[in-house]
């Protein structure tokens, strides 16, 4: 398969890259890396680079950004953050890059772990929003095309970050939360949440 994915050099997508480029082509995007860049807030910036690469048979998305914060301070401005990153940008690429996937042809975004935690108001929300996403727009995709998320906790690998806002949380490599990707890729579900929390 030919697979588009974006955030490539992040950590979960260098482990999803790793993955997947041993049987696949995987072109990498990202707003500074990768083979072709890309604004995933950016509707211009998406319809660009889906005109570069082309049709493909899959899409990953594993970017976006999303706002960290106690609720007492959180301004409209800072939720809005992850509203325009992370859920908006993913379902953007899923919009628009619908045109083109082959038929038969998956998208795979990402949400993360629901359980609430201290300062994490935005990511709660933009990950419920992700997965609403993926459930509803798995009746509707034509062409027998297919989408899934992926809800991981913390990662091993992003303890020195984001360690302090999951404590007692049991953290997963992200060669594990590849894995989930794969299964999304290459199996046959759609409206799925693969969630990899330990």
């Amino acid at each position: 398969m030919r697979i588009l994915l974006i955030g490539a050099s992040g950590a979960v997508g260098s482990a999803v890259c790793d993955a997947l480029a041993g049987r696949h082509e995987v072109v990498s995007a990202g707003r500074s890396h990768g083979d072709h860049r890309v604004d995933v807030t950016s509707d211009a910036s998406v319809e660009a680079l889906f005109a570069a690469t082309g049709q493909v048979d899959a899409i990953v998305c594993t970017t976006g950004g999303m706002h960290f914060g106690p609720l007492a301070t959180m301004r409209p401005s800072d939720f809005d953050v992850g509203l325009q990153g992370k859920l908006l940008g993913q379902i953007r690429v899923a919009l628009i890059g619908q045109q083109a996937l082959a038929n038969g042809g998956s998208v795979t975004l990402t949400s993360g772990i629901d359980e609430p935690i201290l300062h994490a108001v935005n990511a709660s929300a933009v990950n419920a929003g992700v997965e609403g996403f993926v459930r509803a727009a798995a009746m509707e995709l034509p062409r027998g095309l297919r989408i899934n998320a992926v809800s991981p906790t913390v990662m091993t690998e992003s303890l020195p970050v984001y360690g302090p806002f999951f404590p007692g949380f049991e953290s997963v490599p992200a060669a594990r939360v590849a894995l989930a990707y794969v299964r999304s890729v290459e199996g046959p579900q759609t409206g799925r949440v693969y969630r990899v929390w330990q």
